[in-house]
Formats: structure tokens, sequence, C-alpha cells
């Protein structure tokens, strides 16, 4: 079966779509556990243990394997296993979230913003709305929840999440096995390697506790059959799939070659840049390998 088209908000599921097109029609509480099982690591993860273990690509955690890596430790090369909750190791500037909700807060916006208003009048009002409603994370743990405004095509909508500010790692391959066929593979054909990180969101010290998971499939592959229905729960990118013709056409002819004119420039410049250092460090007698082998 062929992917249909289309993202959807979670609390915005084209409902009669699903079950004109699918024949399924997804619960309110099958759309909460999906969201709250869904993680945001810089990418797209989720829970797969009620202790907080985190199910991510290998990529993502790859920085993180950098960082801890030191003499004799090569983590991104030998990859790591901790066996146990005490060896695992914190993941430095690593932060996971997960959406409590998305609140549509667009009348609130435009009732501070009455028509009456100069444009510069407007958007200082517009500016102190919204910067007011990002403050309003519901009586939540301020240190522990966060709120973020999102704007598109003139709605409002108010995501609150959870954010663990302990990830420790747990467990990653070794990277030729992880990236195995490298980014042409990746992007063009299905990855049949072991591109996976484990990593743990912890909580005051210890492993969190999570009440919403994704289980895994007691007849793994097998378990999904041919033509079933597979949903894609995460944090997508732009696609830009469903541009207009006349937004392609524009890209083609003004906006890309502008760009490419660009970085030709700024390609020139730092390579100029680069030829005048190494001039600059061949004068520097004896400091240099220019100098020594000539």
């Amino acid at each position: 079966m062929a992917a249909a088209e289309g993202m959807w908000l979670y609390e915005a599921p084209p409902l009669e779509r699903m079950k004109k097109e699918f024949g399924f029609e997804p619960s309110a509480p099958w759309l909460e556990h999906l969201r709250l099982s869904s993680v945001h690591l810089g990418a797209s993860a989720s829970f797969v243990s009620g202790d907080g273990l985190i199910l991510t690509n290998h990529h993502v955690g790859l920085g993180a394997l950098q960082a801890v890596s030191r003499a004799g430790k090569d983590y991104v090369k030998n990859g790591f296993l901790a066996k146990s909750f005490e060896e695992e190791i914190k993941a430095p500037g690593y932060e996971a979230s997960v959406l409590v909700s998305i609140e549509d807060v667009t009348k609130k916006v435009n009732d501070a913003v009455p028509a009456s208003l100069s444009p510069a009048e407007a958007v200082k009002a517009r500016h102190a709305v919204t910067a007011t409603i990002e403050r309003e994370i519901g009586g939540g743990d301020e240190a522990a929840e966060q709120g973020r405004l999102a704007v598109w095509r003139a709605l409002y909508h108010l995501y609150r999440s959870k954010r663990y500010d302990d990830v420790r790692i747990v467990f990653a391959p070794e990277l030729d096995t992880a990236f195995f066929g490298g980014d042409a593979d990746n992007f063009e054909y299905p990855r049949y390697c072991l591109d996976i990180t484990f990593m743990r969101a912890y909580e005051n010290g210890k492993p969190a506790k999570v009440e919403h998971w994704l289980q895994w499939s007691k007849d793994g592959a097998g378990g999904v059959k041919d033509g079933e229905l597979t949903f894609v729960s995460g944090h997508p990118g732009r696609t830009e799939r469903l541009l207009p013709s006349a937004v392609l056409q524009r890209m083609r002819d003004e906006s890309s070659p502008l760009q490419i004119e660009n970085l030709e420039r700024s390609e020139k410049v730092l390579l100029n840049y680069g030829r005048s250092r190494m001039k600059h460090i061949g004068r520097r007698r004896g400091n240099c390998l220019v100098c020594r082998t000539r």
C-alpha cells in the first residue's frame, strides 16, 4: 500500500477521512497515548519502557557519544552498552521533551489586538500578548514544563511540553554498523542496519517513571502484515511536498539561483582567505610543515 499524504496535529486528525479510506477511527485515548509516548530529543524518538527508556536513531545520539568518548574509550567507533542504571552515562547538553497538550489561543491573541490600533501599536500588542501566553504554562513546575507558541497561517497554538534535562546513554552500536551505506542510502533507500540508540530520561537522579510508552511487537517484524495500516508519530521537519506550482517556479527561477550565487561568492571568499593565511604561515620560518619541507 502506498503512503497516504498528510501530517496532522494530534488534536486535529482527519477522523472522517481515516474512517472512509481506511476503516479506522482512532479514539481520543489512543491519540493521547501516542502523543505522550512520542519524545522530542532534537529529533523524533519514543519511550519504549515505563522506566524512561528512549529509542531513537543513531545520529541523534552521536553528539553525546562524541562528547563522552575519551582516550581508550571511543564510543563512536566501538559503541557503548550500559549493563545497569549505574553505568548509564549522562549525555551533555541533551534534553528530552514530551508534548503534553496543544491549546488553540488564536481568539485570545486576536482579542488583545483591536482593529482600532495603528500598525505599530498592533505589533506591540501582539508581541505582548504572545509573550504573556508563553509564560502561562498551566501552573506546572516551571523547571519541568515549558510553553511554546506556534504560529501558522494566523493561527496560534500553545504547545505545552514536559521537559527532562537529565538524559543518559544506554546503548549505541558501532558507527560502521549504525551508519552502513551513509546518508545516500539513508535518504534514498530503506536502511537495513542497526540505526538505533537507546537513551533514558531521568528525574531527580532516578530513571523517569512514565505512564505511556510504545510496546514491542511480540512477533517482531512478522507482526506487521503487508497492506496493514501504519502510522508514524514524531516531530518531522518541513516536507514542502504540497507547495503550489507557482512557489516551485519562483524557487527555480529566482530563489535557488540567488542562493547558489551567494554560496559561490562565500566559497570564493573563504578559499581566498585560506590561501592568504597559508602564505602568511609560510613566511614564518621553521614554524610550519611548509617551511620544514622546503
